[in-house]
């Protein structure tokens, strides 16, 4: 399902239904390894056994940032360049800051 909304301008984004698709396959996905993970606990599951799927969890949402923050930057970003608004650059950057902590 294709959302209907502006590029960036309203701190919204169009998707493609593509785009949508992965997205939310991903989160998906992320979201049943937290839910396996949560079962390992319940079950009393051996610690390294948990922290080796819980690495696996952080490595999914890594994933999904990175294929998320190259979109933003293939769209939003050079689209708010292209228009004059140099402000994005500002924000990608506090982004990127915010994602290297």
């Amino acid at each position: 399902m294709e959302k209907q909304t502006e590029c960036c301008c309203h701190k919204t984004k169009e998707r493609s239904d593509e785009e949508y698709k992965d997205l939310l396959h991903r989160l998906n996905r992320v979201e049943g390894q937290i839910r396996g993970i949560k079962g390992m606990v319940e079950k009393d599951a051996y610690c390294p056994d948990i922290l080796i799927q819980v690495s696996a969890v952080n490595a999914a949402l890594n994933s999904f940032s990175k294929v998320l923050l190259a979109s933003h930057i293939r769209t939003c970003v050079v689209k708010d360049i292209h228009d004059g608004n140099e402000e994005v650059i500002d924000e990608l950057v506090a982004v990127l800051q915010k994602l290297m902590k």
